[in-house]
């Protein structure tokens, strides 16, 4: 099963049978267009009754006029996935230029790409940021996150990585999720709050997994890394 926040392209026949089960106009119409430009659904929590080839998927519609920003929630079989890859990198995404984006982000930005290519840390986005950049649809305004995924290869790494994200979220709107070698995704804020300044390893954190979501310990998700990582991390 594809981790969360993933691409899916679906194959024509993925797309019929989708827009063949909903009756709702609104969402047929955007199942068709999604289609027809050729833009991939992003894979998310399984639903508690989702079947065993389910894979739950949604799409995110730009915002309307009073900032809501409309979700469809589907489900998709394996067979009807044609193609995959993991959420586009920050780097990439700056790389790009992308029009649209709020000209205070700038100087932020530049100053996270730098320093995360200095710690030689390559984060991926998520949220409003992936869908602009995959669509070139308008989602980013102002008032938006920068949602991160920050996947650490080593305990020091991870320490840094938290380091630059609480820095750098004074002049940037960070958010987003740290995710350990076994899926597990932790806020990466909560994770500050409890495992840097509570300092303690019997703490929990909320944590999400593909089918499931509990509180477990900081000390079993740390134990998951190694001290220093082993291969170096291109930047």
């Amino acid at each position: 099963m594809s981790p969360r926040h993933h691409l899916l392209w679906l194959s024509d026949a993925g797309w019929a049978r989708l827009q063949q089960e909903t009756g709702d106009e609104r969402q047929h119409a955007a199942l068709l267009h999604w289609q027809s430009m050729r833009w991939p659904v992003v894979v998310r929590r399984a639903d508690a009754d989702a079947g065993v080839d389910d894979i739950c998927v949604g799409i995110a519609l730009p915002p309307d006029a009073q900032g809501n920003k409309p979700r469809i929630a589907l489900r998709v079989r394996p067979e009807e996935i044609a193609g995959s890859r993991a959420p586009f990198l920050l780097r990439d995404i700056a790389a790009a230029n992308l029009t649209g984006l709020p000209a205070a982000w700038q100087p932020g930005m530049t100053e996270l790409q730098q320093h995360l290519g200095r710690a030689g840390i390559a984060m991926a986005v998520f949220g409003s940021l992936a869908w602009q950049a995959v669509t070139a649809q308008p989602y980013v305004r102002s008032s938006s996150d920068i949602d991160l995924l920050f996947v650490p290869q080593s305990r020091a790494q991870l320490r840094e990585g938290v380091r630059l994200l609480a820095w750098q979220a004074m002049f940037l709107p960070l958010d987003g999720e740290i995710v350990f070698p076994d899926g597990a995704a932790v806020s990466w804020k909560e994770w500050r709050q409890v495992a840097v300044l509570g300092g303690d390893e019997q703490g929990r954190v909320l944590v999400k997994r593909a089918h499931a979501v509990a509180l477990e310990a900081v000390g079993s998700l740390v134990g998951q890394l190694p001290e220093q990582q082993l291969q170096p991390c291109a930047a």
